[in-house]
């Protein structure tokens, strides 16, 4: 069977209890009770009532709750929906109790058989449990059950937005205990959530298009959108973060296959690598299309409803017949067109114009300028690194001269005969890097001069590009210190034969 279709029993019992949990309440639809007028008594919705109503209780810490509380809610709450009494909403309340909570004690029971494990099993559970009972009035109060809180938080979903971040998460600690083929699955139910999330971006850009007619609605939208562009911003660089791990885990497999577990660890590992980027590509593009939903549309929709606004405004009704058929006041009909009027504008000349700069120009109209024209960074870098190349060819000369017609010299008998020859080349730190770069950029050849990374050893080349055509460099261990100031570790170079023409 297929790795991933293993999968599909797991946690069998665990989810069938949880289904287990909605069976009261379709046991209350089954019940054909009426009220006076003959309709239909409404029991399913009263048994979610009921749950919220012993939820809020808790909420607020009320610890006395009883089925007379709950009648009494119930009745206040019909307003003449159904033709029932006080009495009657006690006997439904009472109903509802004893179907979440069974008179004989018992907690409800659901039989299956479960395919994981093939046997036929039952699962227990409790929505509805006794709590303190005052005994001079004869009244139990109940409070929620685990399994009841597990049932209400099933009637909403609290975490739908943050649901892609929790598989995240999960998939992240799957991987940090190796369970390689949980997280494949968990990778699954990630690219479901994304494509879920594909599919409400796609509802709310036609919502946008079609329902934004106020700037309420508009500014609903606009929140709306921003929080989607801030969650998937958010799981973006979880995305990032996984991905970072999920590369440290493959590159210590790799390393490190021993055995056939290893191999088929490493295997999982490259499936997980794929597949996680495959959902990360898409959720890259909802997040591009969040920020144009956020950019473009919501900017079109603005506009829209701008030009919506100008086309039902009746200038005739809006302005002329107020001004027309009512005698407003001279200032009230000003305030009126205020808002159609021009800004007033009045042209004035300074005496102080003449003492601001001047612009000094030509019979031709061309601008003229005392001063010289600056120069590019481009092009001062451009002249730093002629001096550089001067520099180069300069100790070439030097190393050239001191290799005496041999293809190989090291550092320390360059040194020594710029000792012997008493330059001043020791004292220049650009000495010293023009053996740091040869050595980092080894071999160097005549044709990676024609780069601009290489450019700086075109005078190099030009001084033996008739004999060789590279120059490799290699470290020694030996350290020279060549002055007081400078010290540098020791290196051989050696000159190599190119082609027939040397190039």
């Amino acid at each position: 069977m297929n790795t991933q279709l293993k999968g599909i029993t797991e946690n069998y019992r665990e989810r069938m209890q949880r289904l287990a949990l909605f069976e009261p309440l379709f046991r209350l639809e089954n019940k054909r009770e009426k009220d006076e007028n003959n309709q239909q008594v409404d029991y399913f919705g009263y048994g979610l009532l009921t749950l919220l109503f012993f939820f809020e209780n808790m909420l607020i810490r009320n610890k006395k709750t009883s089925i007379q509380d709950l009648a009494q809610y119930l009745y206040e709450l019909n307003q003449g929906k159904q033709a029932l009494s006080l009495e009657g909403f006690e006997k439904i309340a009472r109903n509802v109790v004893e179907t979440f909570r069974p008179p004989s004690g018992k907690r409800n029971e659901k039989s299956f058989y479960n395919w994981e494990t093939r046997e036929y099993e039952n699962v227990h559970y409790s929505i509805l449990k006794a709590d303190r009972a005052d005994v001079n009035t004869n009244t139990q109060y109940y409070k929620l059950d685990e399994q009841g809180l597990e049932l209400v938080f099933a009637t909403k979903e609290y975490f739908t937005e943050f649901q892609l971040s929790i598989n995240q998460l999960v998939l992240r600690k799957q991987l940090e205990k190796g369970e390689f083929v949980g997280a494949l699955r968990q990778i699954d139910e990630m690219h479901i959530d994304v494509e879920s999330l594909r599919n409400r971006m796609t509802v709310i850009k036609h919502e946008i298009q079609r329902n934004i007619i106020s700037d309420e609605t508009y500014e609903r939208y606009k929140q709306m959108v921003e929080d989607i562009n801030a969650c998937l911003t958010r799981e973006n660089e979880e995305f990032r973060e996984l991905h970072t791990f999920v590369k440290d885990t493959k590159n210590r497999l790799a390393y490190d296959m021993n055995s056939e577990k290893d191999r088929k660890a490493y295997e999982l590992i490259l499936q997980i690598d794929r597949e996680l980027g495959e959902v990360h590509h898409i959720h890259t593009m909802l997040l591009k299309e969040s920020i144009d939903l956020k950019t473009t549309a919501l900017h079109a929709a603005q506009e829209a409803l701008y030009y919506v606004g100008i086309d039902s405004f009746n200038f005739k009704q809006e302005i002329t017949a107020p001004l027309a058929s009512k005698p407003l006041p001279l200032a009230a009909s000003k305030r009126l067109m205020e808002p159609f009027l021009t800004i007033e504008q009045n042209e004035t000349w300074s005496p102080l114009v003449i003492f601001s700069e001047q612009r000094i120009e030509t019979q031709d109209g061309v601008e003229r300028t005392a001063s010289f024209d600056d120069l590019s960074d481009e092009e001062l870098q451009e002249l730093e690194n002629a001096k550089i190349r001067k520099r180069f060819g300069e100790i070439m000369t030097l190393v050239l001269k001191a290799m005496e017609g041999k293809e190989t010299i090291t550092l320390k008998e360059v040194v020594e005969r710029i000792r012997e020859e008493e330059l001043d080349w020791l004292n220049n730190p650009i000495f010293y890097q023009l053996w740091y770069v040869m050595h980092q950029r080894s071999p160097i050849t005549y044709e990676k001069t024609e780069d601009r990374n290489e450019s700086l050893f075109e005078e190099v080349f030009e001084l033996i590009k008739y004999q060789y055509s590279c120059i490799e460099v290699e470290e020694l261990q030996e350290i020279i210190k060549a002055t007081e100031r400078f010290s540098i570790q020791n290196m051989v170079l050696r000159l190599r034969v190119g082609g027939n023409d040397g190039l």
